[in-house]
């Protein structure tokens, strides 16, 4: 009896101490980085340019691995499966505090996954076709309140962080308007460069060539401060919304059980791309703004962020496509 005791306490700390080791070694092989989107996009281009440096830091290489479907499902499913050693991880954005509100029957659990950081910020904007009667925020919720139902604003499709900014925008401004969902915010501009529907709020990079162009007009940014590619445009928090705040934006996670250390490592190789200058630029190109935030801190806003649009997708009755 006694051995057996000691047997399976020797067993433990075996086990105990095996874990700590095998993250002592990590990485030994190749990572898998997961991207639940299509390659060439703004969030699958940052993880390419992030990666390439947090390669260089860790000693490993970084695959990245797109996996679309299901907004986000697909790919998050595939990490969610695989074990918590630091070797599988996600890539995902602004879904992953959505999906669990709009997805029930779900075979994992979006809580399950270890935040690491949330990387980058895609600011949104409120912007309109080149002959809309109004130039600023203030005018465009007068018109809005004299046609009600009228004015229609494109996004970059159902549940997505423009149609939920959107919604939080029209409830704290009073007005009613005409949700137009398309398939990427790429579309929405499109669509708004030809006069086809009034105004959008999708990310500032998909917006910006129609308004260079002259074919559309910002009003505001959804950013907290004002964005520095854009310092001409106010933010919608200093256009009578104080603290309002809606973007896209790409975050890490790790699968449950991924260790504190290898948590720590990741977060520690991403900080040092964030801010290489080479990775600087590239991410202003496509209008990402760096942001690497702390694990804890980002555990907190994955936390709130999903009690927020579980209230919101319920009250506003969001459905997908």
């Amino acid at each position: 009896m006694h051995a057996t005791r000691r047997g399976l306490l020797a067993g433990a700390a075996t086990t105990a101490l095996a874990v700590p080791s095998r993250a002592a070694d990590w990485p030994a092989r190749p990572i898998r980085l997961m991207v639940p989107f299509a390659a060439g996009g703004a969030a699958d281009s940052a993880a390419r340019a992030i990666t390439v440096v947090m390669a260089q830091r860790l000693g490993q290489t970084i695959v990245v691995e797109n996996r679309t479907g299901a907004g986000g499902s697909v790919g998050a499913a595939a990490v969610a499966a695989a074990p918590g050693d630091g070797y599988t991880l996600l890539w995902d954005a602004s879904s992953h505090l959505v999906n669990p509100a709009l997805m029930k029957a779900l075979p994992f659990d979006y809580a399950s996954f270890v935040p690491v950081s949330l990387v980058v910020r895609f600011p949104g904007v409120l912007a309109v076709k080149a002959d809309f009667p109004g130039r600023s925020v203030a005018e465009f919720i007068r018109q809005a309140k004299a046609r009600p139902g009228a004015i229609s604003v494109g996004t970059q499709g159902n549940a997505t962080a423009g149609h939920v900014g959107l919604l939080q925008f029209t409830r704290r401004a009073g007005i009613e308007v005409i949700h137009a969902p398309y398939r990427g915010g790429a579309d929405a501009a499109r669509d708004l460069a030809a006069g086809a529907i009034d105004a959008v709020f999708i990310t500032t990079v998909s917006a910006g060539p129609i308004v260079d162009s002259g074919r559309a007009r910002f009003l505001a940014v959804t950013t907290l401060e004002r964005v520095p590619s854009r310092p001409d445009v106010p933010t919608l928090a200093e256009s009578g919304f104080p603290g309002f705040e809606s973007n896209e934006w790409a975050a890490l996670f790790g699968p449950a059980g991924t260790p504190a250390p290898v948590v720590a490592r990741l977060h520690a190789a991403l900080a040092e791309a964030l801010a290489d200058p080479a990775v600087k630029h590239r991410l202003a190109l496509i209008g990402a703004v760096p942001v690497g935030s702390a694990p804890a801190d980002f555990a907190r806003f994955v936390r709130e962020g999903r009690a927020q649009m579980a209230t919101l997708v319920q009250e506003a009755g969001i459905r997908l496509d």
